[in-house]
This record gives structure tokens, C-alpha cells and sequence, in this order.
């Protein structure tokens, strides 16, 4: 058994930091959904308007119905979107108590969690992205190789994966092209979309920078898309998780913690 050091201090500190943001981002966004539960496409959005998502409730005899639609597709959600329980009784309620910060109806305090998060997302990534490009993190453990991203080796770890096969001997000393491509989706993908879909909602920052705007196609489409950015960083999220304890998630959380990560001499995870 040997011990390998896998991630930086600084790798480890602002992973946890986005753990806690995203967490308090999510919820508290979710709070701010719950006001106005509709997306729409383009430079107009108002109750109105052609809404392509809708969460609401509608009356069912002496009770409510709460469905989801997305285009002409409905779906009936009762107690889990629409409608839930509040105070013991049934309520008109886009996402449940439980999902969104603060649990009661309160925007204004939602919008204060998430805007004081959200910066503080800010600044732990960009700490992050400079530690990234200074010391080489990116280029040494997060960029694919040529050989990684041969179609015949992503097909094979894909297989792999599905059947929770993981890395072993040489290959456990180093992220799999499927972590490396989707550390860099989320990294300098969706974690950008999210912080300039957001900032384009704001009229303050679009009175500033008024080209935003126009970037997104409008500040609906840029909440659309923020919402849409958020929904994808969660699947991101479970599925990582998913693949930690399958993986071993006692070793996995140890190097996250302390930065090494446990391997036998042969090189195949203990």
C-alpha cells in the first residue's frame, strides 16, 4: 500500500468553499424561482407571455393540482412541484419547503443568501483559476491526452463506468478523461455561464455592462439559461457523488481532506 499526494491545499479548500456555496445558491435560488416559476425565451417575460416551463397549480375539485409543464408535455407533481405541504396543509408552491432557503416565503431574504454566496463563489474561483494556471494544475492534471480522448478510449470508459469499473495500476494515479472533460465543462463552462447569466439579471450591472443583455438574447433567456446552468451543475453533482462512493468513498473523501489518496503497490485502488 502506497500513498500518493493528489490534491493541492488550495485544490482542497476551495472545493469544500463550493460545496457550502453551491449548496446556499441552490436553495436560496430555488426561493427566488418559487416567486415567479416560469422560463421564457427571448427579451419579454411576463405572465402573459409564452412561458416554455411552467410550474403552478391548478384546482381539482376541492383540492389543488400541481403539474409540471415543459412545452405542450404535462405532468402532474402534486406534493412534490406545484403543490406541498405547508403548515400541514396543502399549498400553492413551485419547489417544497424543504428545498428552498429560507424554508417560508420570504424572496427578499433569498435574494440577499443568494447574492452574498454568489460572490463569494466568485471570489473562491477566481483564487481558484489563478492557483490553476500558476501551478500548472490544469495543464498537469485536468487536460486530456491525445491517447484520453481517442474515440476508442472514451467509448471504453464510458462502458467502464456504467459498469463501475475504475481505474487501476498506472491509471489510478490520475484523473480518467471522462473526469478530466467534465471538470473542464464545469470549470470554464457552466460555473461562467452561471456567474454571467446571473450578473445579467441584475438591472444595475445590465446599466453598467449593457451589453449582457443583448449576449443572452435577452435577461429571460439568461434567467432561463441560469436556471437551466443550475439544473445541469446538480446532475454534475449526484453523478460525481455517485462515483465517489462507488469508487471508495472513504479514500475518495481522504484525499479531499488531507490530499493523499491510497493506492496498493501494484497500483490498483485498496
Amino acid at each position: 500500500m502506497i500513498s500518493i499526494h493528489r490534491h493541492s491545499l488550495t485544490v482542497r479548500l476551495t472545493h469544500w468553499l463550493n460545496v457550502i456555496c453551491l449548496t446556499v445558491l441552490l436553495l436560496s435560488g430555488l426561493q427566488i424561482f418559487n416567486a415567479h416559476p416560469r422560463l421564457y425565451w427571448g427579451k419579454y417575460g411576463a405572465d402573459a407571455d409564452h412561458a416554455f416551463l411552467v410550474i403552478d397549480s391548478k384546482p381539482d375539485g376541492d383540492a389543488l393540482q400541481g403539474y409540471l409543464q415543459i412545452g405542450r408535455l404535462r405532468l402532474v407533481t402534486t406534493g412534490v412541484l406545484g403543490v406541498s405541504s405547508e403548515d400541514g396543509s396543502a399549498a400553492a408552491r413551485a419547489f417544497p419547503t424543504w428545498l428552498t432557503l429560507p424554508s417560508y416565503r420570504d424572496l427578499g431574504t433569498g435574494r440577499r443568501w443568494h447574492f452574498s454566496f454568489a460572490w463569494l463563489l466568485v471570489v473562491n474561483g477566481l483564487i481558484y483559476l489563478i492557483h490553476g494556471f500558476l501551478r500548472g494544475h490544469f495543464r498537469r492534471d485536468l487536460l486530456p491526452s491525445g491517447e484520453q480522448l481517442a474515440p476508442r478510449h472514451l467509448w471504453r470508459e464510458v462502458i467502464d463506468h456504467a459498469r463501475l469499473r475504475f481505474s487501476h495500476g498506472k491509471e489510478a494515479r490520475r484523473y480518467n478523461a471522462l473526469q478530466k472533460l467534465s471538470y473542464l465543462v464545469v470549470v470554464f463552462g457552466l460555473l461562467p455561464m452561471m456567474i454571467l447569466t446571473g450578473l445579467t439579471m441584475s438591472p444595475g450591472i445590465d446599466a453598467a455592462l449593457p451589453f449582457l443583455p443583448d449576449l443572452f438574447g435577452g435577461r429571460p433567456s439568461a434567467r432561463s439559461l441560469h436556471f437551466i446552468t443550475a439544473l445541469l451543475l446538480v446532475a454534475f453533482v449526484l453523478v460525481h457523488v455517485l462515483m465517489v462512493i462507488a469508487s471508495g468513498l472513504w479514500n475518495n473523501l481522504r484525499s479531499m481532506i488531507t490530499g493523499r489518496y491510497s493506492i496498493t503497490d501494484d497500483g490498483t485502488e485498496p
